[in-house]
């Protein structure tokens, strides 16, 4: 069944970790018949945490796609990990939706998944609904939970609910637009009449709601300071502009556990959230022109969709989530990839729900669904008519933080270890394997500890291969302060030809990473021989005489020596060079040259003194701060060995509002008792 734009609300689920978004889902798919009794994240019944590891964490790691319908509407919901480690998840789901629902607890504060939320929201250009959940819970309280948003969010947030509480729990709502009490019953919110004792409180809801409807329209403006008063209807018009223009932001309350709540929270989002038809024009680069165009949301133009989510099965194989944003896909279809060039033929087209596939012959305009068995199709890449190419922008995901040396643990298995983390960065973009050169390590960066650690699960459970991950090395180097002089004699006599090298050598300190020359006179050493010298030294500087680390900043002068007409050889030259050069580093005050990062960190103002205190327990100088929206930007430089899990730090030192991003910049020399006990 194709289903038209304007019936479709496309909505993520996201916020705090552990505040019930999954439930919350849970919820409203059971309110919409897709489910026959809801299931519980503690019994790993749910249906959008079915993986393995989120069953066994009890908690969301990868976003899910699930859908129902209300009230003749259909409605995507995208589950979305509340875990700080998985934010490239999030990022998915913000180009796949239409409007985000941020659950949040009734606490009384603004947590950090929902300020997190309510930032990448505005950025995103999504509209939002708050749903604050948890209301059957002891100690919950509305009225602090909404004042603190209105605090720090002034003029946009909207409570349009009213909770009937009995013995603190809420037991019913009073909806302030459209005048009407409901208690919540075995069967779903039933009307009532409106407690005496809450009018008040009413009339006061009603009096700001208007006057935040009469902001969003100038119609509005015009008429509320002429008469004092709007309609139902005109505030109803007002409310929902200013939804759309991120203006307003409507505020909710329930309990996704109990159910409560959660059937007029889904009547709202039919009536409030912007319809796929209405999201906003979407750029793309039309690759004929090579011109930024807008792309709307219509079944009538040529195909163009994009690829949010990509899931990998060595047995199903793999799986596309894709939202189309123009025309239609069908089943038969041959569609372009411009990202790759490759044409693809589609094959089997799914709708989702979980795990559950059902499959389908078309998906329309503003619909989200599956795509199975791509073979040149990944996360971001546009698919489009092969006869109008079009390219939408690639989805940003965060930079790793982390970095973890990666081994297989069986030795021999390498290959299999390695392949399978390659399978899985195909689904999950937010983390990378490199290879750093300078140490041999294959290192893991991701978004944190438990990041890295469900991807060595995954890969254990998904691919039967079993990684370990160690502290990365750090690079160290090896250099000399002062010029020495060394003398370097190679000699060997077997019977018959015999062996004879000999060569005086200078050794000083440079800017470059390694330099050689010579300044014989007289050919006391030949010509011949002095490129074997030159290759003596070089095959010595990957082990220097402190702790076997690498030389740099080094020049090595040959400037005089001796040689045999017949015992003399290349072999000879380069030995008594390699003599040279041992005897050369250790007289020239060899030191440790340790790597130092360049930092950027961000941090609000009221964690500034707990960074700045930790930078400097770890060795780092700060360079520049600066001001910037409302954190606080710390330039600094710290040595590389100091911050390997400085991601994990910040984020205990700043409850995760932190970030970071840190680049190799230079060598230094490091201190005495770092020296030490490297060469111990």
């Amino acid at each position: 069944m194709s289903i038209s734009a304007k019936d479709i609300r496309n909505i993520a689920v996201i916020g705090h970790s552990g505040e019930g978004k999954t439930t919350l889902c849970e919820a409203m798919l059971f309110n919409g018949g897709t489910l026959t009794r809801m299931g519980k994240i503690e019994n790993g019944t749910t249906l959008s945490d079915f993986d393995e590891q989120e069953i066994a964490r009890k908690m969301s790691i990868s976003l899910s796609v699930t859908h129902t319908f209300w009230k003749e509407t259909k409605l995507n919901i995208l589950d979305v990990p509340g875990f700080l480690d998985f934010e490239g998840e999030l990022n998915e789901a913000m180009r796949a939706c239409g409007a985000a629902l941020i659950v949040t607890g009734a606490g009384g504060t603004v947590t950090v998944g929902t300020e997190k939320a309510i930032s990448l929201c505005m950025k995103s250009a999504k509209p939002m609904v708050i749903f604050i959940n948890g209301m059957d819970k002891e100690n919950a309280d509305y009225h602090s939970t909404i004042e603190a948003l209105r605090e720090q969010y002034p003029a946009k947030i909207a409570a349009i609910q009213l909770p009937i509480m009995h013995e603190g729990k809420m037991t019913g709502m009073i909806n302030a637009l459209t005048d009407k009490a409901y208690k919540f019953s075995a069967t779903g919110p039933e009307e009532i009449p409106i407690p005496e004792d809450m009018k008040q409180q009413l009339e006061e809801m009603q009096f700001a709601l208007m006057e935040t409807a009469a902001e969003n329209d100038d119609v509005l403006l015009e008429k509320y300071f002429e008469t004092g008063y709007l309609t139902r209807e005109e505030c109803i018009h007002g409310i929902r502009k200013g939804i759309a223009n991120m203006n307003v932001i409507p505020v909710m309350a329930g309990s996704a556990l109990g159910n409560r709540g959660v059937i007029n929270l889904m009547n709202e989002i039919v009536k409030y959230v912007p319809q796929a038809a209405e999201r906003r024009d979407l750029l793309a680069t039309d690759c004929a022109t090579d011109k930024v165009i807008s792309i709307s949301c219509e079944e009538e133009g040529p195909f163009a969709a994009q690829v949010f989510k990509t899931s990998v099965d060595p047995f199903v194989g793999k799986l596309n989530y894709l939202r189309v944003n123009r025309g239609v896909l069908k089943t038969g279809m041959s569609v372009l990839n411009p990202n790759t060039g490759a044409t693809e033929r589609i094959t089997a087209l799914y709708v989702v729900n979980g795990k559950k596939q059902e499959a389908v012959s078309e998906l329309s305009a503003g619909d989200i669904g599956a795509v199975a068995k791509l073979t040149s199709t990944g996360t971001g890449d546009t698919l489009c008519d092969e006869s109008a190419p079009i390219k939408f922008d690639a989805i940003s995901f965060p930079r790793p933080s982390l970095y973890m040396a990666v081994y297989a643990k069986t030795q021999g298995t390498e290959d299999k270890v390695f392949a399978g983390l390659n399978k899985i960065a195909e689904e999950d973009k937010s983390f990378v394997i490199i290879k750093n050169n300078d140490t041999g390590e294959t290192l893991l960066g991701g978004q944190g500890e438990v990041h890295l650690d469900v991807i060595c699960k995954k890969l254990k459970s998904k691919f039967g291969a079993e990684a370990v991950l160690k502290s990365p090395r750090i690079a160290y180097r090896e250099t000399i302060l002062s010029t020495s002089t060394a003398e370097g004699k190679y000699k060997k006599q077997t019977g018959g030809h015999g062996q004879y090298g000999h060569c005086k050598m200078r050794f000083e300190p440079c800017e470059s990473e390694f330099e050689f020359a010579e300044e014989v006179v007289g050919g006391a050493v030949p010509k011949q021989y002095i490129p074997a010298v030159e290759k003596g030294i070089i095959e010595c500087l990957p082990t220097g005489v402190l702790a076997g680390y690498p030389v740099m900043n080094i020049k090595a002068v040959l400037y005089d020596g001796s040689y045999h007409d017949v015992d003399s050889s290349e072999a000879a030259f380069k030995a008594a060079a390699e003599i040279a050069f041992k005897e050369g580093m250790k007289n020239a005050n060899p030191t440790i040259l340790e790597p130092i990062c360049k930092m950027k960190i961000g941090v609000p103002e009221k964690y500034l003194g707990d960074v700045l205190g930790d930078l400097t327990k770890r060795r780092g100088r700060i360079i520049v701060m600066e001001a910037k929206d409302d954190l606080q930007i710390i330039t600094a430089d710290a040595p590389q060995a100091e911050i390997l899990t400085y991601a994990t730090s910040l984020r205990s030192m700043t409850q995760g509002r932190g970030k970071f991003i840190s680049t190799f910049d230079r060598y230094e020399q490091a201190p005495e008792n770092i020296i030490q006990s490297l060469i111990k």
